[in-house]
């Protein structure tokens, strides 16, 4: 038989170009661990910068304080525009007040030989009238207090009941003072010794206190506390019964507002 000559195998083409291929390219790395997916892993969430968050608080904070300054100064110019308003329709004027008489019944220094104190006891009739200046304004006046005094020395006190004080009126007050075995101390003592001795006869201060409601049409104020001190009042002692009549041609009132805080009467 006659032989057959086959040809040689052809070498695998493919092998060797991938194999050459792979060489060109270099080696090969893993994936990084970024790219990687991880179901457990939480997403990437920046966090908030604090510094942000405190601007809108210190921006309202400023806002706030802005409009409430704003407000206030308004209502205050609204009521000194309602306040002159009234000040020039109805001139608002204080009650006056005067010292129409006062007689001194009684005026005794006694010193006890027990203990060598001093006692005074004294009795005064007081007349002061209250006119009411205004054209529309009523006064409400409570119980009133009234002392006096001879250089800051207490010689009598009394008082007044309630009244109203109409527009245009004048109120007659008569009130009788008294005390009775008043001690006195030794700078008191020599105080009214020596006013004793002069002609012009004692200085005596009167003091009234009160409280007062203003009312003008349909408005009504709060309780204002005032005080009245009626000054430049010269008495000579009495001697015998008749009482002594007191010279009140100098003598001054003058009305002042007592606004009490707290503690403190200013």
């Amino acid at each position: 038989m006659t032989d057959r000559v086959y040809p040689a195998s052809k070498p695998n083409g493919t092998t060797t170009t991938a194999t050459s291929a792979g060489a060109a390219a270099g080696p090969t790395f893993p994936a990084p661990k970024s790219q990687l997916y991880n179901p457990n892993r939480h997403p990437y969430r920046p966090q908030p910068n604090n510094r942000r968050r405190r601007r809108p608080r210190r921006s309202c904070l400023c806002l706030c304080c802005f409009w409430s300054i704003l407000i206030i100064t308004a209502l205050l110019f609204l009521a000194a525009i309602a306040g002159a308003a009234m000040y020039v329709l109805y001139r608002p004027q204080r009650p006056a007040f005067s010292v129409s008489a006062l007689r001194m019944a009684q005026f005794k220094l006694t010193t006890a030989a027990a203990d060598d104190s001093t006692h005074l006891t004294t009795r005064l009739n007081l007349t002061i009238s209250s006119k009411n200046p205004n054209k529309k304004l009523i006064f409400y006046f409570d119980p009133i207090a009234i002392t006096s005094l001879s250089n800051q020395v207490q010689i009598a006190n009394g008082s007044f009941q309630s009244f109203t004080s109409d527009p245009n009126n004048i109120t007659i007050i008569h009130s009788t003072l008294i005390t009775t075995s008043q001690v006195l101390d030794a700078d008191s003592v020599s105080s009214i010794k020596s006013d004793l001795k002069r002609k012009s006869g004692l200085p005596i201060k009167i003091l009234l206190d009160t409280k007062v409601i203003v009312k003008l049409d349909a408005l009504k104020s709060e309780k204002v506390g005032i005080r009245v001190t009626c000054e430049g009042i010269r008495s000579s002692v009495p001697k015998g019964k008749s009482p002594s009549i007191a010279n009140t041609s100098n003598a001054r009132c003058k009305v002042d507002l007592r606004v009490k805080i707290w503690k403190w009467t200013f």
